[in-house]
């Protein structure tokens, strides 16, 4: 039987922060978009992508500590109807982790990617299950949920690379159907209300990540940009534009682990424009490409000093 957790404890360690793998994966990701396309040094997205690998390994570890220690306040995470969407974060974090192998060792990649995949289509099945299963509060249908459900997108980013053109086509109808069914719940929820509490607004830019990483997928499976990539790509700068004029609102919000939701979206917006400009033989955007990838890195930079800071302080071991 496991004793009531202190007020700083393991026993409080979000599940939200393995966004942070997702995060840094994506930003390691765009730098290495921006070593193809704009000259970048190759080594600054080979070091961040290594330090994604190792802050997923970790925060996983920390977890399974947890698991050990405190095993109804993790299962109490996967219970939870908001909290429990960060599940699908474990699994993308992975793929990343896929993705940064892929030029080093294709072999080792091919393994972590299809254990990535089938682990992210069990969570999937779950986080429906729960859905169908008994109704929910209005409440409590957030933008996290897109993480589980629309992240089989991400899948064929890198599968297409592997050769796995089938399952990775199959895996984006998946995720891309999904998103067509649950993100008009989700804007129905967020407009009629009731309205989302101040720590997870930040989780509004997670509505930038499906349409960025479709437009990405489509590119990689089509072997460049198609007008259907094109299509989605245009609905990505179209919510991006929307995101940003709320930056001020935004930047009201005292920091909590939701403000990595502004960093994986951000980078997969940051490599759909490369790709997207690349094919369109558009080589006059490179300073707004550039631009693109330094917000998307300051935003990451100022989360991750301020996640560090708040881990030195031991606010990521209190209780929400």
């Amino acid at each position: 039987m496991t004793t009531q957790a202190p007020a700083k404890s393991l026993a409080h360690l979000p599940l939200p922060l393995f966004a942070a793998s997702m995060g840094l994966g994506g930003l390691g990701l765009a730098w290495r978009e921006a070593a193809a396309l704009l000259g970048a040094p190759r080594l600054v997205g080979e070091v961040i992508l290594a330090l994604a690998a190792a802050t997923w390994a970790l925060v996983t570890l920390l977890h399974l500590i947890r698991l050990f220690r405190h095993p109804d306040a993790f299962k109490g995470d996967f219970r939870h109807p908001i909290r429990s969407a960060f599940a699908g974060a474990i699994t993308i974090g992975l793929m990343l982790i896929a993705a940064t192998a892929l030029p080093h060792a294709p072999a080792l990649a091919n393994i972590i990617w299809l254990a990535a995949v089938a682990l992210h289509l069990v969570i999937g099945i779950w986080t429906v299950r729960g859905l169908l299963a008994a109704p929910r509060e209005a409440a409590t249908l957030t933008p996290p949920l897109l993480i589980p459900l629309v992240g089989n997108i991400l899948a064929p980013v890198i599968g297409a690379k592997l050769g796995w053109l089938a399952l990775s086509w199959m895996l984006f109808g998946i995720g891309a159907l999904l998103w067509m069914m649950i993100q008009p719940i989700l804007l129905w929820r967020i407009v009629i209300g009731p309205a989302l509490p101040e720590r997870l607004r930040p989780t509004l830019a997670i509505l930038l990540a499906p349409p960025a990483v479709g437009a990405v997928a489509l590119t990689n499976l089509m072997g460049g940009s198609t007008p259907a990539s094109l299509v989605i790509y245009g609905l990505a700068v179209f919510i991006a534009l929307v995101l940003l004029s709320l930056a001020r609102s935004f930047m009201a919000v005292p920091f909590a682990v939701s403000w990595w939701a502004y960093t994986f979206p951000a980078a997969a917006f940051t490599i759909a424009s490369f790709k997207a400009a690349h094919d369109l033989g558009a080589p006059w955007l490179a300073p707004v490409l550039w631009a693109v990838l330094i917000i998307t890195t300051l935003i990451v930079v100022i989360v991750s000093l301020a996640t560090l800071r708040a881990a030195a302080q031991g606010h990521l071991l209190q209780p929400e």
